[in-house]
């Protein structure tokens, strides 16, 4: 994750007090809304993070026949990254 969980927590604090305080929403628990605003970005933001271990864990599956073909770990990194992030339809940073 790029950010750190207590800038996280900062900017979803903040969202909810500008929208709140130009009137564009209305809350009855306003520290509700700011945990739930502060879930949803962590974990947007920690979609690559997931992504990368998963990407990590099939390679290592798959790391005796890679050895036997040659073939590079750091090309194929890349390759089933792009190909997982094509199929769930993720935007990568």
């Amino acid at each position: 994750m790029l950010l750190a969980r207590d800038f996280v927590a900062y900017m979803s604090r903040e969202i909810v007090r500008r929208l709140v305080s130009e009137q564009m929403i209305e809350v009855s628990n306003t520290e509700a809304l700011v945990e739930k605003v502060r879930q949803a970005m962590i974990e947007e933001l920690t979609v690559e993070d997931r992504l990368n271990e998963e990407v990590r864990k099939i390679l290592d599956q798959w790391s005796e026949e890679m050895r036997r073909q040659g073939v590079s770990y750091q090309e194929m990194y890349r390759k089933v990254k792009g190909q997982l992030a094509r199929e769930r339809k993720l935007i990568l940073r």
